[in-house]
């Protein structure tokens, strides 16, 4: 429908709350909202630009209010910055340009939040200490997801490592990790002898 008016997103947000409201509760509602959608495109299209353009932002605008309740804007205060900042940006934006250009803003500011929480999270760090010889070991468990955004945290922690301790990097848990990340704890393994500092790796 984006090549006779671009109706996509409208054609969604109506579809899916009046469908609800008029009692459609099979996919058959939706497909049956697009052929209408169309048919009324094909064939009344010169009826269709006779519609008041307020009367249709009226109508829009009732719509977005059913979908977006102030109870809405709590819960979605309740679940953290991470989660009503990009909620609110996306709002406020829309409104003082347009929808495109809202949901950019609301998914660039969502992106940020989500790129730094991999960089605060790409480890577990433990510290023990052996009783029998007072050796310090030093044990880094590696998230899940390792990406290259987390080598600066990660060389960090392992460069403020003590000289003459034991450093064991847990892997256990990763499914994925960058390469450069591995080429840095590989070059770390290797440099680390200098520091008197036994490395050892788990499922590396």
């Amino acid at each position: 429908s984006g090549l006779v008016g671009g109706l996509p997103i409208t054609q969604v947000i109506v579809r899916s709350s009046a469908n609800i409201a008029f009692g459609g509760k099979t996919k058959l509602s939706a497909i049956m909202h697009g052929v209408f959608l169309l048919v009324a495109v094909l064939a009344i299209s010169s009826m269709l630009n006779l519609i008041p353009l307020a009367s249709l932002a009226a109508i829009l605008i009732v719509v977005g209010y059913k979908l977006t309740k102030p109870v809405m804007f709590k819960v979605m205060y309740q679940n953290g910055w991470e989660q009503f900042l990009p909620f609110v940006t996306t709002i406020v934006v829309m409104i003082f340009t347009d929808l495109l250009t809202g949901v950019f803003a609301g998914l660039g500011v969502s992106i940020f939040f989500t790129l730094k929480s991999s960089f605060l999270n790409a480890y577990q760090f433990k510290e023990t200490i052996n009783e029998d010889h007072g050796e310090k070991t030093h044990h880094i468990v590696l998230a899940e997801d390792v990406s290259f955004f987390n080598k600066p945290s990660i060389l960090k922690k392992l460069n403020s490592i003590p000289g003459n301790s034991k450093v064991v990097l847990d892997f256990s848990n990763t499914k994925s990790i960058a390469f450069d990340v591995k080429e840095m704890i590989k070059d770390y393994i290797d440099q680390a002898q200098t520091k008197n500092i036994r490395v050892e790796t788990i499922k590396f």
